[in-house]
């Protein structure tokens, strides 16, 4: 059976609060190796994440990966952070470069993930396994594939244990990025992230923020289904559970899945494949 793993985000309302923890229990059935909670950078944004992972952990047993960025904060900070979550016994962090908080004017004394992996890996050892993100379609942020793929080396070079993709729904983007990496020297598990398609102006959304492809002939079906909503979700549990079949088949590790705190189509999908 594949290692399955669920992303939630830091609930900041009671009903976002309620859909999460629904959400959790369904997931919970499915004995997911682990759970990851994203990072909310400075201010009370930092104790959402810090909160949700507890209560993940504490209410349902998750083995929790609290996501970790590096821009904005001070070393002393990071430190202070990592070691409470070592306190509460938390063996996983997700390292990430992230994104500059709203209002700051310095990155903090980290500009990149490699830099955050090997600072863990220098105070706390091995305490944490550690993963790390990388781009099958390369970063937004990076001017071509090839130098993108010497950034994720560095990060593994640092002491990463393993890595998370971000989402995509072309296989054959992974299967290259993953070839292209083992041709570097990289050995370590590079798990797909995969985003169920529910809402298609949602979906268009994020895709623009985070760099993430929509194929054209995906677009176009999407698009064609208009306010079709009940339309959008079967396709979508069609194209994503097609997607998830044919990385099982070519060798994939383990399915990573950005859930958006909702279990209905993650639930289907992950049915589908076992």
């Amino acid at each position: 059976m594949i290692p399955i793993s669920f992303e939630f985000f830091p609930p900041k309302t009671d009903d976002q609060k309620r859909i999460m923890r629904a959400s959790a229990a369904s997931f919970k059935a499915l004995d997911p190796e682990y759970v990851s909670v994203t990072f909310g950078a400075g201010g009370s944004t930092l104790n959402y994440t810090f909160d949700t992972v507890v209560e993940l952990q504490r209410d349902f047993g998750f083995d929790v990966a609290p996501h970790l960025s590096c821009l904005g904060g001070t070393r002393e900070e990071i430190r202070a952070l990592l070691q409470r979550y070592v306190d509460k016994g938390m063996n996983r962090i997700v390292a990430l470069r992230g994104d500059m908080p709203s209002g700051m004017a310095s990155p903090g004394e980290f500009r990149y993930a490699s830099e955050l992996v090997a600072f863990i890996r220098a105070e706390f050892g091995d305490q944490f396994r550690i993963e790390v993100a990388c781009y099958p379609e390369f970063h937004p942020q990076c001017h071509d594939a090839r130098t993108d793929l010497k950034h994720f080396a560095g990060k593994i070079a640092a002491g990463a244990d393993a890595a998370i993709t971000q989402y995509f729904f072309n296989a054959d983007s992974y299967f290259r990025f993953v070839d292209d990496a083992r041709k570097l020297g990289i050995e370590v598990p590079i798990v797909p992230g995969i985003m169920p398609i529910t809402n298609y102006s949602q979906l268009s959304r994020f895709s623009e923020m985070c760099g993430a492809e929509i194929p054209r002939w995906l677009e176009r079906r999407l698009r064609a289904f208009a306010d079709d909503a009940a339309g959008i979700r079967a396709y979508g549990l069609e194209v994503v559970g097609d997607l998830c079949q044919r990385l099982v088949a070519g060798g994939a590790p383990g399915l990573h899945f950005y859930t958006l705190n909702r279990s209905k189509a993650t639930l289907a999908i992950v049915e589908g494949i076992r």
